[in-house]
């Protein structure tokens, strides 16, 4: 492999899904990928900040991401501009796929959130989940979703549990 086609590949977009559209477009720096495990790392990509009030993302925030392609998760660890860790968001996702320079996952609604002291998990948009119907549209889906919740969970309320799975 050439240099310049190594630093091609270096750089590439991650692209969210949600309910067949795109939802979010941004460019992140490739880390590593295993065949099964891809990190990236990005800065925030929207404009402004963005508050759940349990966390608040914005301009430097640094967001080390790691997508698996046999697992329905994504988990991204959260840092703010001077390298403090906030916490991990964690989005519930079918798994995802690296081509042509594009990291694309589907967003199935679920997430997670465990701050840095470990204190606070929180399972979110439980309701957002229910009321996109993939229960309905598609079962498999929809179970493999709540069993990769629970599994964050499960993960995320271990001391060292979210971090042995990027290690």
């Amino acid at each position: 492999m050439s240099a310049n086609s190594a630093e091609a590949m270096e750089e590439l977009d991650v692209v969210l899904l949600k309910a067949g559209r795109t939802k979010i477009r941004y460019p992140a720096r490739l880390l590593s990928d295993d065949g099964t495990r891809i990190a990236v790392r990005a800065s925030w990509a929207s404009d402004g900040v963005r508050d759940f009030g349990f966390v608040r993302f914005g301009p430097g925030d640094v967001f080390t991401e790691y997508y698996w392609r046999d697992r329905w998760y994504a988990v991204k660890e959260v840092r703010d501009a001077r390298g403090a860790l906030k916490g991990w968001y964690c989005d519930i996702t079918r798994p995802a796929t690296l081509s042509g320079g594009e990291l694309v996952v589907e967003d199935l609604d679920l997430d997670l959130w465990r701050s840095a002291d470990g204190t606070t998990v929180l399972r979110l948009d439980e309701d957002e989940f229910e009321e996109s119907g993939l229960a309905e549209s598609d079962p498999e889906a929809a179970a493999a979703a709540v069993a990769a919740l629970d599994e964050l969970e499960a993960f995320a309320t271990v001391e060292g549990g979210l971090e042995s799975l990027l290690a």
